[in-house]
């Protein structure tokens, strides 16, 4: 009897049963795995599969047997990522503010396919972040794409950038006119994914929410201003500008009681200069972009730490919080 074309690809589709459909508690019988090679159209035997089987462990498939009498077959022993690494990624892809609905529903239904059918439908069954607020920027996910290229070409890039109006539209800034910048790192901060890089036309490391970027396109120009960045510290940067919002970023000092240790390391990491102050208190100093969101985060820790240094700081942490005392009254 004459072979079909696609007896040439047994082994190829043996290998995609396996790993479509088989785990350690789901194996597949020789019986079975014939009758599905039959679909294919290809004609397979007992002992031709035990061959087969042979020739893909030769090949690095990790195969196991259960010798079950009742539910005994070949099974998937190991693959890429293990079950409980896929559920993890597919909850950051759903908590993932800058991935849209649609983009976050593609990336699951391919992870899904990275295991077994049997395995796929726990990660279809997984927990939803409640009331998640996703992005309606489609786009996102290919200009992340586009500046993580500009920057490995060492090129500058243009773009429009987009705020809000009490409409709910985003509206361009600057009437549409287009910022030049050469980017250097892509930061993700605060669910979010910034650009951090440099105005060309003031020469200030400046960062950018990328799905508030738009018509983003990489310019023939190489990049500028790289000396600003021999010592720059992108950590450090990141966990010193609160919300990603602008402020002059200064040096300053808080005195802070024992139980913040771990607020204090959460925020600023290890690396942080801590010193003991008193038997109950420390202080740490900190490199911080002196914005509304310092302070008010400043102010969420309430009596427990307070600014030392400098006294500038100090005095515009106090104003601050009197003029919300005085509007609120």
């Amino acid at each position: 009897m004459a072979k079909s074309e696609n007896q040439k690809l047994k082994l190829l589709y043996i290998s995609k049963i396996l790993y479509e459909q088989t785990d350690e508690d789901h194996p597949i019988s020789t019986v079975e795995l014939i009758k599905q090679l039959g679909s294919y159209d290809i004609k397979a035997e007992r002992k031709s599969i035990y061959t087969d089987i042979e020739a893909l462990k030769d090949f690095g498939l990790d195969i196991g047997y259960n010798s079950s009498r009742t539910s005994g077959g070949y099974f998937l022993m190991s693959r890429e990522f293990e079950l409980a690494e896929l559920k993890m990624l597919v909850d950051m892809v759903q908590a993932s503010r800058f991935l849209s609905a649609k983009k976050s529903r593609d990336l699951i239904k391919k992870l899904e396919n990275l295991t077994d059918i049997h395995e796929a439908r726990q990660l279809s069954r997984t927990v939803y972040v409640t009331n998640r607020v996703k992005s309606e920027n489609e786009t996102v996910f290919y200009s992340v794409d586009k500046l993580h290229h500009a920057i490995n070409e060492d090129k500058a890039v243009t773009f429009q950038y987009y705020e809000y109006t009490t409409k709910k539209e985003l509206s361009p800034k600057k009437n549409g006119q287009l910022y030049h910048v050469s980017p250097y790192y892509l930061v993700w901060a605060n669910e979010n994914y910034y650009l951090v890089g440099v105005d060309e036309k003031v020469g200030i490391i400046k960062h950018y929410r990328v799905d508030r970027m738009k018509s983003i396109d990489e310019t023939d120009n190489n990049r500028t201003y790289s000396e600003l960045f021999d010592k720059f510290d992108i950590a450090a940067y990141t966990n010193g500008v609160f919300g990603m919002f602008g402020g002059e970023v200064r040096k300053v000092t808080l005195e802070c009681n024992n139980e913040l240790i771990g607020v204090i390391i959460d925020r600023f990491g290890k690396d942080a200069m801590i010193a003991k102050k008193s038997d109950t208190t420390f202080t740490v100093t900190v490199s911080v972009a002196c914005s509304g969101q310092f302070y008010g985060y400043l102010a969420g820790l309430g009596h427990r730490a307070k600014i030392t240094a400098p006294q500038d700081i100090r005095t515009a942490y106090h104003d601050y919080i009197g003029q919300i005392y005085m509007l609120s009254e």
